[in-house]
């Protein structure tokens, strides 16, 4: 039953490998459906392509039902991987702060990686600018950050749990808005782009 390595099953080199090769298939990934081009990656906030929505959005719904049914038949005990526990406050600031460099700069941190590899200079600069954030972080975060990091500490709780509904059942709403997002944003692509197409 896994996870493999939180029961020893693998040793930590082997744990590091495959999560080597993981890593290599995700950019590989990305890099295969264009999520390298800032264009497409900030299309979701200009309206005109979604697919970074559509494949995160599938992408999770995979991961949470695979989860869900590798648990319930006893296939993965879930309560062995492991999830950081909850800061609501700080997770708000920072995804904020997040979604403002998305819009700005048309990366997250693992795209931009993802372009700098491929020699595009927008994501080298995108990289430099997060690891100026990082050691910018790690220099003042004693003095400016160490009061907000602790700030609204929820433990260790998902979304499910704060509801008060089974992982079941809020695997199924969350799949149902995904039906429903899917179907609103390939309509507001397919207005957006006859509008461009009649401008030009």
């Amino acid at each position: 039953m896994g996870p493999l390595f939180s029961q020893g099953i693998i040793g930590e080199e082997l744990n590091m490998f495959i999560g080597f090769l993981i890593g290599i298939l995700f950019g590989f990934g990305l890099e295969s459906g264009g999520f390298a081009n800032t264009r497409k990656l900030a299309g979701v906030f200009y309206g005109y392509d979604f697919v970074v929505l559509k494949v995160f959005f599938t992408a999770a719904l995979t991961a949470a039902i695979g989860l869900f049914l590798l648990d319930r038949y006893q296939i993965m005990d879930i309560n062995l991987t492991f999830y950081p526990k909850t800061f609501w406050l700080p997770t708000l600031i920072g995804g904020l702060i997040m979604a403002f460099g998305f819009i700005i700069g048309g990366f997250c941190p693992g795209t931009s990686l993802c372009a700098a590899s491929t020699g595009k200079i927008d994501g080298m600069v995108f990289v430099g600018g997060v690891f100026l954030g990082i050691i910018g972080y790690a220099f003042t975060s004693a003095t400016l950050w160490e009061g907000l990091k602790n700030k609204g500490a929820l433990g260790k709780v998902d979304i499910a749990t704060a509801l008060g509904l089974s992982d079941g059942l809020f695997i199924l709403l969350v799949t149902i808005v995904a039906v429903i997002a899917f179907v609103v944003v390939t309509k507001i692509e397919a207005h957006m782009k006859a509008k461009h197409d009649y401008q030009l």
